[in-house]
């Protein structure tokens, strides 16, 4: 083991000597001898000591204490004065250098012995718990959370960084002063303000304390959400000396459990909006069928027949009426197809804005990128937002719009994933939504309008969210509001939803099977198809359907075309028919019709195997020219 290394400093030979063969036989080595303030600093930093021995009065400017001053700061040596100096001004000098020891001359051997062994061992101590001090001060600093610890009497001792962001306090502000004082708590609920004084603190059922659903309030009155979990530091006899709290900002955790609470009530309401769209639908097609199958059986130009048409086109206004609710419908995803925004965006807010005292100023940028799309249901949304501006402003105003391509990119404050999107903001110069309402805007049937229904930036927050978008609102009192729109850009072509132009309808009689729940669909289907020379038959549900098709193809009258319904109510719907009627026959022509706002099957029925689409209500020519083309596909 390596001896300890003392230099000692000195000005009178013998006695340098004499210390120097006492210290030699106690078992330390000597690195150096000194007899000047300027030579044992000079020594110091060549012969690097693990002590100095230094006596107080040296020879030269420079004194005892002054070396001591420049060793400690360069070099973090201990000193332990060796003097015969002991007035009160020399100590008091003396104490400014912070010694690890003094020893008055003469002196014994063994003093000496157990002042430096103490020296060096508290020296060892000092530099320990500076390094841990300084491991602490690292990992603080690298904590996600905001850190404060106090001391007994509940004074700060340490905040780290992101206490500092979380509180609006420097910790060199905030040392020294009551916790009570820089942390200011409120419970959410009721307001109150919780009591995190040092007699509550440290008080046997502390623990009641609430942790979660705090606010902070910060240093400049601002209110942040907040968790806090605290623990008491103890000493060895268990008495509590201190306490550490960990504060979290929840601020995104609020707007997440925010946005979570609106997808479930538009959830709740989507399992209504599914029977409604069915049911409605099919009374509609009904109606609409019935209306257009008695126009052909009178003459085009007459009254009769100039009602039956305004009865039909009152029919499909009817269908739109209930659209903002059917966009809820469970499984009703978006039929999507390459979107020019900005044509989309200046022809639907002109139009919504026909007869306002409101005008628009479009801002569109020329390189916008496509957008994969449903035109319709994102048409209803900028339909939307311009009403709602346009309602803001009674007095009359102006609406910019803007368009433009942005990047999100990770770690964006917008709950999308991060890649390109196109940006569509509405802005008007209303009176604003007071904040206590901002979080509400998007819920159904909330509205602060004497008229509507509070269902349109519901819908818009179902159609966006549908198309993997994300929108949001920014507002003040008396100012206006701005909604930004974002939707994914079209990374790759889409193939656009729009049909090629239909053959005329066949006159070969073939043979059209018809499998639908409701009477009235079934009867005008089949009077449609059966006035221009089909022969059609017809079944309530998918198993009739495939008991009908079986036999038909036995007897040698195979069907040409198979109409199915989507969703039968309690019965075979469509896609569990159409699998059963393709091990029947492999090239069966199979038209898929539903009463649904949409879902998988009719965003891509072709990539399910279906030759066709029939939206209910459809109108009849639609329904004949599709059959058409199916029967003459190959």
């Amino acid at each position: 083991m390596s001896k300890t290394r003392i230099l000692i400093v000195e000005d009178e030979g013998i006695v340098a000597l004499d210390i120097e063969t006492r210290l030699e036989s106690l078992g330390y080595a000597v690195c150096g001898v000194a007899s000047t303030g300027e030579q044992a600093i000079q020594l110091a930093e060549s012969t690097e000591p693990a002590l100095v021995l230094m006596d107080i009065k040296l020879k030269g400017p420079m004194d005892g204490v002054d070396a001591a001053q420049q060793i400690r700061e360069r070099l973090d040596v201990p000193i332990v004065y060796l003097t015969a100096f002991a007035d009160k001004h020399t100590l008091e000098r003396a104490k400014v250098t912070q010694p690890f020891g003094y020893v008055l001359k003469p002196f014994q051997e063994r003093e000496l012995h157990t002042v430096i062994e103490i020296a060096i061992f508290k020296h060892q101590m000092e530099a320990r718990l500076r390094e841990n001090e300084e491991w602490l001060s690292t990992t603080l600093r690298s904590i996600g959370d905001a850190v404060i610890a106090t001391g007994g009497r509940s004074q700060i001792r340490l905040m780290n960084s992101e206490a500092e962001v979380l509180t609006g306090w420097k910790e060199r502000e905030a040392l020294g002063k009551p916790l009570d004082q820089v942390l200011k708590l409120l419970d959410e609920s009721t307001r109150q303000s919780v009591d995190i004084s040092a007699s509550n603190i440290f008080r046997d059922d502390a623990g009641a304390l609430p942790a979660e659903r705090l606010l902070l309030v910060t240093k400049d009155g601002a209110e942040t959400p907040t968790n806090c979990n605290f623990s008491l530091i103890q000493d060895l006899n268990a008495r509590p000396v201190g306490i550490v709290l960990v504060l979290r900002n929840t601020s995104r955790e609020r707007q997440l459990e925010r946005e979570f609470l609106k997808i479930q009530k538009l959830e709740s309401l989507s399992v209504l909006a599914g029977g409604i769209a069915h049911d409605f639908n099919n009374i509609i097609t009904g109606i609409l069928g019935n209306i257009e199958m008695a126009k052909e059986l009178i003459e085009p130009e007459s009254r009769a027949s100039l009602l039956l048409a305004a009865a039909a086109e009152s029919s499909l206004r009817a269908k739109n009426l209930t659209q903002q609710l059917l966009t809820f419908a469970q499984g009703g995803s978006p039929i999507k197809e390459t979107v020019d925004m900005s044509t989309l965006v200046q022809e639907v807010a002109s139009f919504a804005l026909r007869g306002s005292n409101v005008c628009c100023h479009f801002s569109i940028a020329s390189d916008l990128w496509a957008t994969a799309a449903d035109p319709g249901q994102i048409g209803q949304v900028i339909s939307n937002l311009v009403i709602n501006a346009d309602q803001a402003m009674p007095n009359g105003g102006t609406i910019q719009i803007h368009c433009d391509n942005v990047s999100v990119g990770q770690g964006a404050d917008l709950l999308v994933r991060p890649g390109k999107y196109v940006r569509i903001l509405v802005i008007d110069q209303g009176i604003g939504i007071p904040q206590q309402h901002i979080t509400r805007i998007f819920d159904p049937y909330f509205s602060t309008k004497q008229k509507g229904s509070g269902l349109g930036l519901a819908v818009a927050y179902s159609v966006v969210k549908s198309h993997g978008g994300y929108i949001k609102v920014d507002s003040e009192l008396g100012e206006g509001t701005t909604f930004h729109v974002y939707l994914p850009a079209e990374e790759k072509q889409m193939t656009s939803t729009t049909e090629p132009a239909l053959q005329a309808p066949s006159q070969d009689h073939a043979r059209v099977l018809v499998m639908d729940d409701e009477k009235a669909v079934r009867e005008v289907v089949g009077i449609a198809l059966e006035s221009v020379g089909y022969q059609v038959a017809f079944a309530h549900d998918g198993n009739e359907a495939l008991k009908m098709y079986e036999q038909a193809n036995q007897a040698g009258k195979p069907y040409d075309v198979v109409i199915v319904d989507l969703t039968v109510p309690g019965g075979m719907g469509g896609e569990e028919t159409f699998s059963h009627l393709v091990g029947i026959n492999p090239d069966v022509k199979v038209i898929v019709s539903s009463g649904y706002a949409g879902g998988p099957i009719l965003s891509e029925f072709q990539k399910y195997g279906f030759k066709g689409l029939l939206r209910k209500p459809y109108r009849i020519k639609q329904l004949r020219e599709l059959v058409a083309r199916v029967v003459s596909s190959e």
